[in-house]
């Protein structure tokens, strides 16, 4: 796809956000599983919901723009998930290694927020009211889990963690 115009830019960042959420919805009972402090593991397993609710939206707004959900993997969340495979791997106290979940999972919250916005700035643009309107609703779930993860870490892991001998 050319990058001659913002609509050709906002269906190549659909379509990124769209692999993205994919590879989410993948990772994450993978991050339930891994997670040993209970409100974490259901965090993840609520988030998965939403990831799924998330990747149906953008089905929905590709579809309106007769555009496929095809496209280029999101490498920059494949990294970003290796990161989170490769902490899911390590041995060692288990409140040390839900914190280090949580930076992961705060990681892909903060990419993910990234691309929303400028996927919902685009919609504004190209007036797409719709589209602005279910993009600023997904922004702000993934603005909302990203405050969920802090305040969990702050009230309850990092403070087990900060334990761990």
């Amino acid at each position: 796809m050319k990058l001659n115009t913002l609509l050709n830019l906002y269906i190549h960042e659909l379509k990124d956000l769209y692999s993205a959420e994919k590879q989410l919805i993948r990772a994450l009972p993978k991050m339930v599983k891994a997670a040993t402090h209970e409100e974490l593991k259901a965090g993840f397993a609520q988030h998965l919901e939403e990831t799924k609710e998330h990747a149906a939206r953008l089905e929905k707004i590709l579809e309106g723009h007769e555009a496929s959900t095809r496209g280029p993997k999101c490498k920059a969340m494949a990294g970003l998930l290796e990161e989170g495979a490769e902490i899911m791997e390590e041995e060692g106290d288990p409140e040390v290694l839900d914190a280090a979940l949580i930076v992961a999972a705060q990681k892909v919250e903060h990419y993910e927020i990234a691309g929303y916005g400028s996927a919902q700035t685009f919609a504004e643009l190209l007036g797409e009211t719709n589209d602005q309107k279910v993009l600023q609703q997904t922004l702000d779930e993934e603005g909302a889990t990203d405050k969920k993860l802090t305040e969990l870490a702050m009230s309850a892991i990092n403070v087990a963690a900060s334990d761990a001998a």
